[in-house]
């Protein structure tokens, strides 16, 4: 690999890094600025980031389908993922919420089977179910379990873990259509910009507290919102120019690392069951991408 595509890599690399920030982050921004205030915020400084980088976006060239349909996922996800971050009861929920997340790499391959006619091997049933049984461990804590305990921790707070279950169907299928119909496209700046409008919309009906603009906070919501704006970018650099291989096994692990960075982040100690969960999703992740390796 010669020193150009190395540094694709490392770009690419790069984004991992600042993605596995996101759930500690979102979930600070969201205690000072409100669920829904705090993600308006980050998706207009990741907009305004996108727009200076790559230009005002426009509609000229995109297919209609990718558009419309593609965008509609697209800022379904964004939003679902990041009220489902904020409307968790407490910061270990938040925690637990942004595991379920990841369940999407695994769905992604299993709605590309129907989707896109991607052929795999039997290990890709095994695979989804670790990750599905890491949920639950993510879940079960270091507690007794049983599927009545597990439904009542879901009613305790139904509408975030439906934001967040939803979230992983919803990117899983916009991975799946968007390589089906983009045609080589890329919607995101505009996807980015409607994103923000949406939250801000929403922000207008809701009663939250006003926006109070402290220094810590501010930081941390500028941080938050070039990070996702360079990511973007740096993904995209890696995977023209990089080893695709490496980062998309890398990428497997990306709930591991968002798993460390937000316990760290926000104070947590999680104990050795929510890991051996993370493990498992990551892990069922990786079994799945594996079985589809063969057939290209």
């Amino acid at each position: 690999m010669d020193s150009s595509a190395q540094r694709a890599t490392a770009f690419g690399l790069t984004a991992i890094i600042l993605w596995s920030a996101s759930v500690g982050l979102l979930r600070s921004i969201s205690e000072h600025f409100g669920p829904v205030g705090g993600a308006a915020l980050i998706y207009t400084v990741s907009a305004l980031c996108l727009c200076v980088a790559r230009g005002l976006p426009t509609l000229r060239g995109i297919p209609p389908r990718y558009l419309w349909t593609g965008g509609a996922l697209f800022v379904s996800y964004e939003i679902f993922l990041a009220l489902a971050i904020g409307l968790a009861h407490s910061r270990s929920q938040s925690l637990e919420l942004g595991m379920i997340n990841y369940l999407w790499p695994s769905l992604t391959i299993v709605f590309a089977l129907f989707i896109n006619q991607q052929r795999a091997s039997p290990w890709l049933w095994p695979g989804l179910a670790l990750s599905l049984v890491g949920i639950i461990q993510v879940m079960k804590g270091d507690g007794s379990w049983s599927p009545v305990e597990m439904w009542h921790n879901i009613l305790d707070n139904p509408v975030a873990y439906g934001l967040a279950f939803a979230a992983a169907l919803i990117w899983a299928l916009y991975c799946n259509l968007t390589r089906r119909w983009s045609e080589g496209k890329s919607g995101v700046t505009l996807f980015f910009c409607a994103t923000a409008l949406v939250l801000w919309v929403k922000y207008a009906f809701v009663s939250e507290a006003a926006l109070d603009f402290t220094l810590p906070a501010t930081l941390q919501l500028l941080f938050m919102g070039i990070s996702t704006a360079v990511a973007y970018s740096a993904w995209n650099h890696g995977i023209q120019r990089g080893n695709m291989t490496l980062l998309a096994t890398a990428s497997y692990f990306t709930p591991v690392l968002s798993a460390f960075i937000a316990s760290l982040w926000l104070g947590l100690h999680p104990g050795w069951s929510f890991w051996q969960g993370v493990l498992m999703v990551a892990g069922g992740s990786l079994v799945c991408w594996l079985a589809t390796r063969r057939y290209g």
